[in-house]
């Protein structure tokens, strides 16, 4: 299916720039029954959410692989930790930092997309699907680790176009972190370096 509807270059460019102070490795925001309004003519929808992913993704693996990695093995006296708004010398996981820029992202009126890390297999269970297409897409992408997941769904009255990106272990600190991590059941899978871990899915409403 062809998504002809857009937005200008110029605005692109703005949501880009937007994008780059809001990454990690987990969850985030929906849609609501108030979202943002509709992007403008000009750039096809896909195009544009492969753009901020390109964006997003960037900034996740620099955050996970040159900073989290890294004082871990250093053992350096500031420490990557889940509780760290209550503990000294500690930074924000790499999911949590994530989830902090989506939540940025949805409470900006003029972004014109929102976006979230979901899961199969969340440690929280608010970052797992809540919806037909979120389950259908990560479906999809746990077994076609390399393509993406594009469609249309229906929230609260409102039209969407959805795509859905494999959310893969790109450094040490996001699969040990799951690996060990206390909520982590039975049936969670051990990742590795690059197995899928989710989806991050971008939302756009449709005009």
């Amino acid at each position: 299916m062809k998504y002809q509807t857009s937005l200008s270059l110029s605005l692109l460019a703005l949501l880009c720039l937007l994008a780059v102070s809001s990454t990690g490795c987990g969850g985030g925001a929906t849609a609501s029954s108030t979202p943002p309004e509709p992007i403008e003519p000009g750039i096809p929808y896909k195009k544009f959410t492969d753009a901020v992913h390109a964006v997003m993704m960037a900034d996740r693996t620099v955050y996970a692989s040159k900073v989290v990695t890294r004082l871990k093995k250093q053992d350096a006296p500031v420490t990557p930790s889940e509780y760290w708004e209550d503990e000294d010398h500690t930074i924000p996981l790499p999911a949590q930092m994530f989830r902090m820029g989506s939540e940025l992202v949805f409470e900006n009126p003029e972004a014109g997309f929102t976006y979230a890390l979901k899961s199969k297999w969340p440690l929280n269970e608010q970052n797992g699907p809540k919806s037909e297409f979120e389950t259908k897409a990560l479906d999809f992408l746990a077994e076609n680790p390399d393509e993406n997941f594009y469609g249309e769904e229906t929230l609260g009255g409102d039209k969407f176009f959805v795509a859905a990106y494999a959310d893969k272990a790109v450094a040490e600190a996001c699969w040990s972190c799951h690996n060990d991590h206390g909520n982590r059941e039975d049936h969670y899978p051990e990742f590795a370096k690059d197995d899928v871990m989710g989806g991050v899915i971008v939302r756009v409403p449709i005009k």
